[in-house]
């Protein structure tokens, strides 16, 4: 519940985006529809074929349903705001953006945890694989990759929504949870307590995906096959793994840390490359090196292709 006077919030953001408002917006919907495409192309080509109904597929089907998610809380109101004279947003509509963007940065990493997960199961214990990867298993780690980031970010949102705000300048170009609670009038130590918590949890993440990746490339070595393997499968888990990474550092040390010496348009970046690159590179990075995704989608474009050609004859 709103405790303070606060209705709507301005994104300052945007003030280094005037005089490049048209080609930025142009920028903005080539990218979105790039997302659109490559997302849904991989989500239906996992869907369609029964040969990729396996764990590592279906945790990479999450993976591109969250981009899916996640940008969609951000793209549509940031295309309407750069072609806008005021960039003002509700204070419930920007909780609801929090909501939508940090939760799905959450289920994200908690993604690609469970995919380490699964290729260290796949080359370590190869023969235990179908009985440890098992399709009610893999129901319900997906089930608790979205449950419990979802979760979180409502506990988030609750404190922050107790909040009484002595300001309504957020400096960026979309609302961010940080950037409200520095906005208050009192203390804040039990949202500071429980964000660093959650950092917390996600760095213990990290250190699994560490760990497992050592043992992953131990298990390489010792054979050919196994290094084929690891090459196949995990090194583009890894670029994906340390593209996310690094865009979320990015929006946690400009979030907490970031200097107001930076010029603002190396602020917006920072900000925003966690929305824009991990959605476009996940898909594609795993949709070109995997082969039963690669040959999957060839032949699902040579199929439509086709049929587009007799029609059109």
């Amino acid at each position: 519940m709103n405790t303070s006077s606060i209705v709507v919030f301005s994104l300052t953001g945007f003030s280094a985006t005037v005089n490049y408002r048209v080609t930025l917006f142009s920028l903005t919907l080539l990218c979105y529809f790039l997302i659109l495409m490559v997302n849904i192309s991989l989500i239906l080509t996992i869907i369609s074929d029964q040969n990729l109904h396996e764990p590592m597929y279906i945790f990479l089907c999450s993976l591109c349903i969250n981009g899916l998610y996640g940008t969609a809380g951000f793209f549509p109101r940031f295309a309407f705001d750069l072609l806008s004279d005021t960039h003002l947003i509700s204070y419930v509509g920007c909780l609801l953006q929090v909501f939508v963007i940090y939760s799905n940065a959450k289920v994200d990493y908690s993604t690609l945890v469970l995919m380490a997960y699964d290729r260290y199961v796949a080359i370590c214990r190869p023969l235990e694989y179908h009985s440890v990867m098992s399709v009610r298993r893999t129901a319900v780690l997906v089930t608790l990759s979205w449950l419990v980031p979802l979760c979180f970010e409502t506990l988030v949102i609750s404190l922050t929504s107790t909040l009484k705000l002595c300001g309504s300048n957020i400096n960026k170009l979309y609302c961010e949870n940080w950037s409200i609670v520095k906005l208050a009038c009192g203390s804040t130590k039990v949202n500071d307590t429980v964000g660093l918590i959650l950092i917390t949890f996600y760095c213990c993440h990290a250190v699994c995906i560490a760990s497992s990746y050592v043992q992953l490339v131990n298990a390489a070595l010792k054979s050919r096959a196994g290094r084929k393997k690891f090459t196949q499968t995990c090194v583009p888990h890894l670029f994906c793994l340390l593209n996310v990474s690094t865009a979320l550092l990015f929006d946690l040390m400009y979030s907490r840390y970031g200097s107001a010496s930076l010029p603002q348009h190396l602020k917006n970046f920072m900000a925003i490359e966690f929305l824009i690159i991990p959605p476009i590179l996940n898909p594609v990075c795993y949709g070109l090196v995997l082969t039963k995704i690669r040959r999957r989608m060839i032949y699902l474009c040579r199929q439509a292709y086709q049929r587009f050609g007799v029609k059109s004859q």
